[in-house]
């Protein structure tokens, strides 16, 4: 069953009972919100709802990229926050919302500004390219720094950050220009869970097209390449 309305949403079916079109006006106004968050988030305007008739029953889910997945559970205690584009399926338990890394921060950095937050109680299903590394940043010092494309999942109570890399002085321009890691990279600090990707997406990107005979990396890479996205 397809439905604009998210999980805990309060079905569409319950619309028009004890609430008149006031109730009626408030349940189209929370669908919208949830809609507008699902499209910051880049995920469908819609969730599938997956149930059982009469009786146990399996389906199956897919990543859209060669990778990996993992069931995150969540006990009500701890929210989950994800990069765009991670989230494959969740119990009905599971509340979909986003989150903001923090204006100049997010725009800053190369997954945008905008995380999926997932809270409640249930198992989410995220996927992302490559290996998936499993780090707390507490074991090395309380802090973190990676490539921004690397982010996959964080736990609640991790602080994300994107920091430049290098002054903007001679040096700070060759580690952009010729380093093959642009201007940012993403900072991580806490005591918490960490899911990183070995492979970022503009790297699987740019590998496909060399191997096609269009590689757009350019002859310096970093800054200056010229990959699509």
């Amino acid at each position: 069953e397809t439905r604009l309305s998210g999980p805990g949403g309060g079905g569409q079916q319950q619309g028009g009972s004890g609430g008149g079109m006031g109730g009626l006006l408030r349940q189209a106004m929370g669908t919208a919100m949830q809609v507008g968050q699902r499209m910051l988030a880049g995920e469908s305007l819609a969730f599938q709802y997956f149930t059982a008739q009469g009786g146990q029953g399996t389906v199956g889910f897919a990543g859209v990229l060669p990778g990996e997945m993992r069931a995150l559970e969540l006990d009500g205690n701890r929210a989950w926050f994800a990069e765009k584009d991670a989230f494959v399926a969740a119990e009905s338990t599971v509340e979909f919302g986003i989150a903001f890394a923090g204006g100049r921060t997010g725009m800053s950095g190369g997954e945008g500004f905008v995380l999926e937050k997932f809270t409640g109680y249930g198992t989410v299903i995220i996927a992302g390219a490559g290996n998936f590394i499993d780090l707390n940043p507490a074991d090395f010092g309380g802090r973190i720094e990676v490539d921004t494309g690397c982010v996959v999942a964080f736990e609640e109570g991790i602080q994300y950050g994107v920091q430049r890399v290098g002054g903007l002085n001679r040096q700070g321009l060759m580690n952009a220009v010729f380093g093959g890691e642009g201007l940012s990279l993403a900072t991580l600090e806490g005591n918490g869970r960490v899911i990183l990707q070995s492979l970022t997406i503009e790297s699987l990107a740019n590998a496909l097209k060399k191997a096609q005979g269009g590689d757009k990396q350019g002859p310096t890479g970093g800054l200056f390449s010229t990959h699509a996205g």
